[in-house]
């Protein structure tokens, strides 16, 4: 199995398995080593937003773990905010979303006295941040999944068949329709790619029977996420 699918797997296995007992006070540490690196001096502007797919996709796995470890239990699996927390998903991906987004993780948030928000700034450090933040505005529209949902149904029944049994498999015909899907699929935040359901699972094929039950099951989790 190849880094860039573990890293997919794994970050999609703790979104499903772990969002209800993320989010404690005491912030966790994330791995950014896989990441450029930044300066020292806060930035007001994402840096991975336009330094090409690899670093963004990278910027995308690392921010889905620091995500899921932070941040899940308020603002929700996916980033879909359950009321408990501003539904992050519509926070521009342009300079004035991010500056926001930046002094809420850097200082966090107090209201009367009592802490909504814990600061990660010091803590977690920038790359992080910004890694957690191309995560956040890359959430697709939960609606237009919804409207797809029945398509990836299908293709999710087929991937999962052909890993019971490969040998009618047609990788590149499902990462075809996949993309196709995905292609349709726009973020809230207006940032240009979607990190969807089909994006994930189109990344995972390989043509291995490994490669068709982890994009089952990309799927399966992001339609769960969505509805």
């Amino acid at each position: 199995m190849t880094r860039k699918t573990t890293l997919w797997t794994l970050a999609l296995v703790m979104a499903a398995t772990s969002a209800l007992s993320h989010g404690d006070v005491a912030p966790q540490p994330v791995n950014t080593d896989a990441l450029p690196d930044v300066g020292e001096e806060w930035l007001t502007e994402n840096p991975y937003r336009d330094q090409g797919v690899e670093v963004w996709q990278a910027a995308v796995e690392i921010g889905a773990s620091g995500y899921n470890q932070n941040c899940a239990r308020c603002h929700g699996l996916e980033v879909i905010s359950g009321g408990l927390a501003p539904d992050l998903r519509f926070l521009e991906a342009e300079e004035y979303g991010d500056e926001w987004f930046m002094e809420r993780f850097r200082h966090g948030y107090t209201q009367n006295g009592t802490t909504k928000m814990p600061a990660f700034g010091d803590l977690l450090g920038q790359k992080a941040a910004w890694a957690i933040r191309t995560y956040v505005e890359a959430r697709p529209d939960d609606a237009q999944i919804a409207d797809a949902t029945d398509d990836l149904k299908v293709l999710r029944d087929q991937l999962a068949a052909w890993a019971e049994d490969p040998s009618a498999a047609d990788p590149d015909g499902m990462k075809a329709q996949l993309d196709e899907i995905a292609a349709g699929i726009e973020t809230l935040s207006g940032a240009p790619i979607a990190d969807s359901a089909p994006f994930r699972a189109s990344a995972l094929i390989d043509g291995t029977e490994v490669g068709y039950r982890h994009a089952a099951e990309a799927l399966t989790i992001g339609l769960s996420a969505a509805h």
